[in-house]
């Protein structure tokens, strides 16, 4: 598998710990710094928004607590992945000085509801952002499609059009997660659950046999639904997102499927303050990835 890391696929695949979303871009990103403590008159034009974003990144990855014997990988947006770190690009920051895994989103949001699911937007840049990814020594990529009704039409198209990025991603020598996200509020979950796991079994099972992906999915309805695919030898890792639970009931969920670990992001960050001390961050901060951690290591 050319310029994959391979202590990186070992650490990936086998290691103890989560992955932690820090990919919030765009759109999310007001409210991501809104949960934070800076409201949005604090700044004037995007590029001060996002070096704001960047200090409350910097501040998670710096922290004491922010620590690979809990922390396996961090994915980034492009804004952070291009930025520094103490003067160095953040992805080497991550493996260099915290022994932490990079991946970098790619996706450029949703398209818009059509047979009960939402595509990925086209990615207008992709080979380029790849390209530029591997020169910034970015392990893996991440990728969202979102799936709110049981529809077979539907959700095919959203796998089909997952493994379809998700090769060429691999092709550049990096680990695709791929991510169909079903609406954790969706009436019929488990039985949109149902397609979904039918359909990635399908694409596995076309796959050359040196292709790895990664899955990134809803904690399903269903207790250790996904074992079947975390033993299939295509995929590194499977990794639940925290879909819009609570960290409590995200935790409590995630801690009852066996071999799934938690790839959160606002359940992550729920709780940190811009206002709070250095000491009060690192506490709260800690007191997170230690339960997310206990909750993916069940």
């Amino acid at each position: 598998m050319k310029n994959i890391n391979s202590e990186q696929l070992n650490l990936m695949h086998s290691g103890k710990g989560f992955i932690a979303a820090l990919d919030q871009s765009g759109g999310s990103t007001p409210k991501a710094l809104s949960q934070y403590g800076v409201q949005e008159n604090q700044y004037s034009n995007e590029e001060e928004m996002y070096a704001l974003v960047h200090e409350m990144r910097t501040r998670i990855i710096k922290s004491p607590a922010f620590d690979s014997q809990y922390i396996l990988g961090a994915i980034l947006f492009e804004n952070t992945m291009d930025r520094k770190i103490d003067g160095q690009w953040t992805a080497d920051y991550l493996w260099e000085q915290k022994h932490i895994i990079p991946f970098l989103k790619v996706d450029k949001g949703l398209a818009e509801l059509a047979d009960g699911v939402q595509l990925m937007k086209p990615i207008s840049n992709l080979n380029e952002l790849l390209d530029r990814a591997v020169e910034r020594k970015i392990f893996g990529t991440k990728m969202r499609s979102v799936i709110k009704e049981a529809n077979l039409k539907g959700i095919q198209e959203v796998v089909k059009q997952q493994f379809e990025v998700g090769l060429q991603i691999f092709e550049k020598g990096l680990i695709p997660i791929i991510e169909p996200e079903v609406d954790i509020y969706s009436a019929d979950k488990e039985k949109s659950e149902q397609i979904l796991k039918e359909e990635i079994q399908k694409q596995l099972n076309s796959l050359d046999k040196d292709v790895k992906v990664m899955l990134k999915l809803s904690i399903p309805t269903v207790n250790n639904f996904y074992s079947d695919l975390m033993s299939d030898p295509h995929v590194v890792r499977v990794v639940a997102l925290s879909g819009g639970y609570s960290r409590e009931d995200a935790n409590q969920k995630l801690a009852e499927n066996h071999g799934l670990i938690a790839s959160f992001s606002r359940a992550l960050s729920e709780g940190l303050s811009a206002g709070q001390s250095d000491e009060e961050f690192n506490t709260e901060l800690g007191n997170s990835i230690k339960e997310i951690y206990e909750a993916s290591v069940q």
